[in-house]
């Protein structure tokens, strides 16, 4: 499959979308660089506003300049925008229900080079667990550009979690983003693998090969995490053997824990997560070593699917 990177196809996004409508503004915490965010500043820098590294002023503004009828975008790693912002992002953006998107860059263990405390598998969860907060995860540089149109659209606050790397492309480029709604990616019935992130293309390579055992698999890109439709998730389960969930982050709190509380009924559908077991990331030479050392690959996948098929 031919990659792209999501951090440059979001920082023409904003670009494109700025040029359509004035009230776009975006704030950086001295990553405009590696966020992407530095297209926007190129084009508009009467718009873009380097608040350094300051992540919770660079959030309490963005609030103030939502109630001044601005769409503030504020950028920073995943693990920053999370994390040093939770209080300004709940108290100033979350609580009002306030128009601030945040783009949490470099997300999960994407920064292979600086470890833990740059790699975000925790995000996710603290996110979601935000009230009236949206939460997104794009598979690919197509769907984060589609993706930035529709939160722009979207009234309210909104978390979108970009990875570092060039991912496999495996959206139709055609057509628009629906937040909240969940795409069928490959369609199969013995087994439903709900993923997003990296993890939908290691989900169809996984598909493809149980395939050549005579096992059928539906691979579900679960981009929205956050508002999940019940009625969505349990139509894509209706007849199937089982689950999976597969995501670059803890197995604690993110889109395992968003399926399985939709699932909690559903008493005779066994569920497999496959994430990171609860531990922090580390340091290592490529992403692709990382993504084998804490068990994100289609192998992985496969592995769940069969223990659930033979339990």
């Amino acid at each position: 499959m031919a990659t792209r990177s999501l951090r440059v196809a979001y920082g023409q996004a904003l670009v494109e979308l700025g040029k359509e409508d004035e009230r776009i503004v975006v704030l950086e915490a001295d990553l405009g660089k590696s966020t992407m965010s530095i297209l926007f500043q190129e084009q508009y820098p009467e718009r873009y506003f380097e608040m350094g590294i300051a992540e919770q002023n660079m959030a309490a503004t963005a609030a103030g300049l939502s109630l001044a009828d601005k769409i503030p975008f504020i950028n920073s790693f995943a693990v920053f925008a999370s994390g040093r912002a939770y209080d300004q992002v709940r108290q100033s953006i979350a609580i009002p229900g306030l128009n601030v998107k945040i783009c949490g860059s470099s997300a999960g263990l994407s920064d292979f080079g600086d470890g833990s405390t740059h790699q975000a598998i925790e995000d996710m969860a603290i996110m979601r667990a935000i009230p009236n907060m949206t939460v997104l995860v794009p598979a690919d540089a197509v769907e984060t550009r589609k993706m930035v149109k529709a939160m722009v659209e979207w009234n309210g606050p909104v978390y979108i979690r970009i990875n570092r790397n060039d991912l496999p492309m495996i959206t139709d480029i055609e057509g628009d983003y629906e937040i909240g709604k969940l795409q069928v990616v490959r369609d199969g019935s013995d087994i439903a693998v709900f993923a997003n992130g990296v993890m939908v293309s290691k989900a169809l390579v996984a598909a493809d090969e149980l395939k050549r055992d005579g096992i059928s698999v539906k691979v579900i890109n679960a981009s929205t995490v956050k508002p999940l439709s019940k009625d969505e998730v349990l139509a894509h389960v209706q007849g199937c053997k089982g689950v999976v969930t597969a995501e670059e982050h803890s197995i604690i709190g993110g889109l395992g824990s968003a399926i399985a509380e939709v699932l909690r009924r559903e008493r005779n559908l066994p569920i497999e997560f496959v994430g990171v077991q609860d531990s922090f990331g580390t340091s290592a030479l490529s992403y692709d070593e990382l993504l084998e050392h804490y068990g994100l690959t289609a192998e992985a996948i496969r592995d769940a699917i069969t223990l659930l098929l033979e339990s």
